[in-house]
């Protein structure tokens, strides 16, 4: 059996998207139409024996978000659940904060994707490349390539040439260590949890040793910085690279240019949602969406460029 966590962050991540984020929940943002989490559900929903998603974040549960949880899971037969957050753990905090709702009914694996990023999710390739190396690939990144100065904005990987096995991982370098950057999906073997379980008491010694600090922060963990950089070169991580479109979606113009890729798929996985051009409508160019309730005029030519 297989879970997967969908990291959706808080009101105070949105802040690049703002003004657009105070109308909608960032992860609630449509990028080519649809609700942005959506892509993440629908990659889920065709993996074999995935019987759970469960978001975690530190959004207030509310109405839109409670509505979208309702139609995702009858639209795609599949448990979603809400998990928030007390306040901001970080990547790896907020999954070891519900590791026993990640861990009930024991899965096998669990993916962990952040809900910011755009590709083709390649779930079952994954799962694939790990079931290859069952003994030693326990946790697997997904990684793509960026050129030199890309690179620098993301975490970067350098990895095995024959194994891809991670032998060091750097977040966010000043200067260049490698082409190969993280794609912010995972998927983890529960014993993951016993290496984020030693970062937990080494922040509680820390605390102990400090005055006035909040017990807040020992659970206050990063899976970039405090787990991959320490199990790098240990055997243990592996990077499975994908040639496929990837993105991250930092702000609204970011969400532009992830509705375009995701558009120029939709001929293959949705092509029921792009416009086409009729007699008496609008002059569709290129991949477009348009939504049910849009009015347009009928002597408008639309398309998506950037």
């Amino acid at each position: 059996m297989l879970k997967a966590v969908i990291l959706i962050g808080g009101p105070q991540k949105g802040t690049r998207f703002r003004p657009l984020s105070f109308e909608v929940p960032k992860p609630l943002f449509p990028v080519a139409g649809v609700p942005m989490l959506q892509h993440h559900i629908e990659a889920c929903s065709k993996v074999p024996n995935l019987k759970e998603i469960l978001l975690i974040g530190y959004y207030q549960p509310n109405e839109a978000l409670s509505r979208f949880l309702v139609t995702a899971q009858q639209e795609f037969k599949v448990a979603i659940r809400y998990l928030q957050e007390f306040s901001a753990l970080g990547t790896g905090g907020g999954i070891y904060h519900f590791r026993d709702q990640i861990l009930s009914g024991g899965p096998q694996a669990f993916f962990v994707m952040n809900a910011d990023v755009c590709c083709a999710f390649p779930l079952l390739q994954m799962l694939e490349f790990q079931k290859k190396h069952e003994e030693t690939h326990r946790y697997i990144m997904l990684g793509t390539t960026a050129n030199r100065t890309q690179s620098l904005n993301y975490g970067c990987i350098v990895a095995k040439a024959d194994t891809q096995e991670v032998l060091h991982y750097v977040e966010k370098p000043g200067t260049f260590v490698s082409d190969i950057i993280n794609c912010g999906i995972y998927l983890f073997s529960p014993s993951i949890f016993e290496h984020i379980a030693e970062v937990f008491k080494r922040n509680q010694q820390d605390l102990q040793l400090e005055e006035n600090s909040s017990w807040q922060r020992t659970e206050v963990i990063r899976l970039e910085q405090d787990i991959f950089t320490a199990l790098a070169g240990r055997g243990q991580l592996y990077v499975y690279k994908t040639d496929g479109f990837w993105s991250q979606i930092k702000s609204a113009g970011s969400a532009i240019y992830a509705s375009r890729l995701y558009l120029d798929q939709y001929h293959v996985t949705h092509p029921e949602r792009l416009a086409h051009n009729k007699a008496g409508a609008p002059v569709i160019l290129g991949n477009v969406y348009v939504h049910p309730t849009a009015n347009v005029d009928p002597t408008a030519v639309v398309s998506i460029s950037l």
